[in-house]
């Protein structure tokens, strides 16, 4: 018996779907561990708010996530339990250097994930823009947010004197579990 949250999988690419679902859904989890990491450590500081705002924006895509996972019958990467932990750790860390350590880890992530979104929009609209209209639209509102995070992380003096150094490591690390995510 077909469950009404399923999308009808006629005609779709579905090795495609798949790994964008799976990949952004691992994303916005470790989004959300990053968050809950600074949250820990910065909370009930000045940034807290700031944080927090954020990092609901963050739950809510990775509600999203879940639903589409659900309709598009898309299994989570085998990593989540790395990335749990990986993403507390790397929001912690970067809270431990204080609130610019922070904003310096926001504005890496969100720039990687905002250029990941952009690349699966080109592949999306390649694909079938028609086909694919509703996930394309939470796809380029994700994007949206995550610009958005990108551009208060600045705002916030995110521009360390080693925010050169931290932000490469973190993109590198952000660009190996987009790799991994997409396929394990």
């Amino acid at each position: 018996r077909p469950c009404s949250t399923r999308v009808a999988q006629d005609g779709i690419n579905k090795p495609v779907i798949d790994r964008i679902i799976r990949v952004d859904h691992a994303g916005e989890y470790g989004a959300n561990r990053i968050y809950a990491g600074q949250m820990a450590v910065l909370g009930r500081s000045s940034v807290g708010p700031v944080i927090q705002q954020m990092w609901n924006q963050e739950k809510d895509h990775l509600k999203k996530f879940n639903e589409l996972m659900v309709a598009y019958r898309v299994r989570p990467t085998v990593l989540l339990p790395f990335w749990n932990v990986a993403g507390f750790v790397l929001g912690a860390g970067s809270a431990l250097l204080g609130k610019k350590g922070a904003m310096a880890c926001t504005v890496a992530v969100e720039e990687s994930i905002s250029e990941h979104y952009n690349n699966q929009i080109r592949t999306l609209i390649e694909e079938d823009p028609e086909k694919y209209k509703e996930l394309l639209q939470v796809i380029k509102q994700f994007r949206d947010d995550e610009q958005e995070h990108h551009d208060i992380g600045l705002e916030h003096d995110a521009e360390t004197p080693a925010y050169s150094v931290l932000k490469t490591t973190i993109q590198l690390g952000c660009k190996a579990a987009i790799f991994l995510s997409e396929r394990i």
